[in-house]
């Protein structure tokens, strides 16, 4: 039996600030976020417009190289950090490892989004959420977001 998605959100790259903040009013409390979607999606993009949403102040890019990046954001008057990383690149799990993805997955105060996840499954903790992009049209995608 397939799993139903917990949250659906279907939007356009134009709106894509609204299905930002839609997810980070189901998600928000969730600290490990695997983002999948094909080359294009707009992963990226997503967590682009999540950090706009949330005030972050420092240069959001893809991680594809830099494989973490670090984004610093005020909440309430207590700092956070998301820690916005792609494993495309990584060759195994002891890679990963050695990058520091552990150090920041294992932070439970900060959020943690991953971007092609699937590559490592044994790395992700019980209870994260998973991302799905999917492209229905030029500038159309849906969300749907799973609990593991």
């Amino acid at each position: 039996m397939e799993q139903k998605p917990v949250l659906q959100i279907s939007y356009s790259l134009s709106n894509i600030g609204n299905a930002a903040h839609q997810l980070w009013q189901y998600a928000h409390q969730y600290k490990v976020w695997a983002l999948s979607g094909q080359m294009g999606a707009g992963k990226t993009t997503l967590v682009h417009a999540l950090c706009d949403m949330l005030g972050v102040q420092d240069a959001v890019s893809s991680p594809t190289f830099a494989l973490i990046n670090e984004y610093h954001y005020d909440m309430d008057g207590t700092d956070h950090t998301i820690y916005h990383m792609d494993w495309y690149r990584l060759k195994d799990e002891e890679e990963a490892i050695n990058a520091g993805v552990e150090d920041c997955i294992l932070q439970k105060n900060n959020l943690s989004i991953i971007e092609w996840a699937e590559k490592f499954p044994a790395l992700l903790p019980k209870g994260h959420l998973q991302l799905e992009i999917e492209i229905t049209g030029d500038t159309e995608r849906v969300l749907s977001v799973f609990k593991m």
